[in-house]
């Protein structure tokens, strides 16, 4: 079978395993193995993208993954990856998320930018992004593999839109020059419990890092971010495991908090 065939047969499969909520063996046997060229695993992604674009959903922005040194070390790679983010993968602060929704979710403490300017240039600077932001807000990322049991690698999360399923935005936007994104700290709670804590430079050191590396490998890949677009800029501190019923309460110093409540089933 063509790569082309093959790709879009995986591509097939993840949009099963998403709608029917049953996921599958990880598949980058299918496209060359774990150190197949990414970009095998992007058009896999960006079929399933085109897809949902041609079915009437809303590209709203992007999210950041592999954001950070440990996990990159972990899965062998020297750079983050991207999915897509839809309008109808958005919740409210603190709006319950469907239980027979997603599959084995976790949940990260994020920060989120939203621009008010086109990323086209080829090349981006700190100075870029930050006159292109409109404003910052707290968020949490809820990711969701496909694959079973989160045995994936860098190809089997890529193809499977690095992992994302929802996301939730605090609202209360904040102006950059208010905040500082390198040592701001992040504390998520369930209940009374700590169960995640960063700061921001565990995001690429700087989350304009990783802001600067989206808008330029967006244009690269000819779909560049546009005025109105949501940046997920990657995770704070550690993932967690969410379960039904969970209600998970996001504090970011000088960004106030979010929270992403998960219905009992």
């Amino acid at each position: 079978m063509s790569n082309s065939g093959v790709v879009e047969l995986v591509a097939q499969a993840l949009r099963t395993a998403e709608s029917s909520r049953i996921a599958i063996a990880p598949i980058r046997a299918q496209l060359g193995g774990e150190h197949a060229d990414v970009d095998i695993a992007y058009a896999v992604q960006e079929i399933n993208t085109q897809r949902a674009l041609s079915e009437g959903r809303r590209l709203v922005g992007r999210k950041i993954g592999l954001t950070s040194k440990v996990v990159q070390t972990q899965l062998g790679v020297d750079q983050p990856d991207f999915g897509m983010l839809f309008a109808d993968m958005a919740y409210g602060d603190g709006e319950a998320i469907p239980a027979g929704l997603l599959i084995q979710p976790k949940v990260e403490a994020e920060i989120a930018l939203v621009i008010n300017q086109d990323l086209t240039q080829k090349k981006h600077t700190y100075a870029d992004i930050i006159s292109a932001t409109e404003y910052a807000l707290p968020a949490i990322e809820v990711v969701d593999s496909r694959i079973e049991n989160w045995k994936i690698s860098l190809i089997d999360t890529v193809a499977d839109n690095a992992s994302s399923a929802a996301y939730v935005l605090g609202s209360r936007p904040v102006k950059l020059e208010q905040l500082d994104l390198v040592n701001c700290k992040m504390t998520m709670t369930r209940g009374d419990e700590v169960v995640s804590q960063g700061v921001g430079k565990a995001c690429l050191s700087n989350p304009l890092n990783a802001a600067v590396w989206l808008a330029d490998e967006m244009v690269r890949r000819g779909r560049p971010l546009l005025a109105g677009d949501i940046i997920l800029t990657g995770a704070l501190g550690p993932m967690v495991v969410a379960n039904p019923g969970d209600e998970f309460h996001v504090e970011i110093e000088g960004f106030g908090s979010v929270t992403a409540a998960f219905a009992a089933e």
